[in-house]
């Protein structure tokens, strides 16, 4: 766990990295904070959002839709691997239909995105089996990663089998679902 970076730590982590960041409007202060706190951190999540073009995912990300406001998450990785960030704070999270593929500079731009936030945070251990992002189904991507998740929790065997049980579930702190 760790304290979230703040909007100039994210901002020089990432273009260290070697990205391409746009600074998406007033993104740094866009954010659902008057919901509740945020933080502490525990991880990078990458998820789907899927729309028709750049500037209508940047769009919908930083607004939202009428059933859940935005931001919808910090950055937006377009196709061409330009990071356009849109949030800093507590923000909703949107899945889209894992049916729009992700190029070989979007993928590198999001590895490189979540190795600066993992380098910012000092944190150097890596859970996740993606060699293709998460869809909106279980996959057999998901139960590795799963897995290692559970190993690193100290379970063995059976008991890191991928499948998520009570325990490690509730370990992750994955809100509402």
């Amino acid at each position: 766990m760790a304290t979230p970076l703040s909007a100039d730590k994210l901002l020089k982590a990432l273009r260290d990295e070697g990205l391409h960041v746009v600074e998406h409007r007033s993104w740094r202060t866009n954010n659902r904070n008057h919901k509740g706190p945020w933080g502490p951190t525990h991880g990078v999540m990458i998820h789907h959002t899927v729309t028709s073009g750049t500037s209508s995912s940047v769009e919908l990300c930083y607004n939202g839709h009428s059933a859940l406001p935005g931001p919808l998450c910090h950055g937006v990785i377009a196709k061409d691997g330009t990071v356009y960030l849109v949030g800093n704070g507590r923000a909703n999270v949107n899945l889209g239909d894992g049916k729009d593929p992700w190029p070989a500079a979007q993928l590198l731009a999001i590895e490189r995105a979540s190795a600066a936030v993992c380098r910012a945070h000092g944190w150097s251990e890596r859970c996740g089996r993606y060699t293709v992002g998460p869809g909106p189904a279980w996959s057999e991507a998901d139960r590795k990663s799963y897995a290692a998740w559970q190993r690193k929790l100290g379970y063995t065997g059976g008991d890191a089998d991928g499948i998520p049980g009570k325990t490690s579930w509730d370990r992750l702190k994955v809100p509402n679902v």
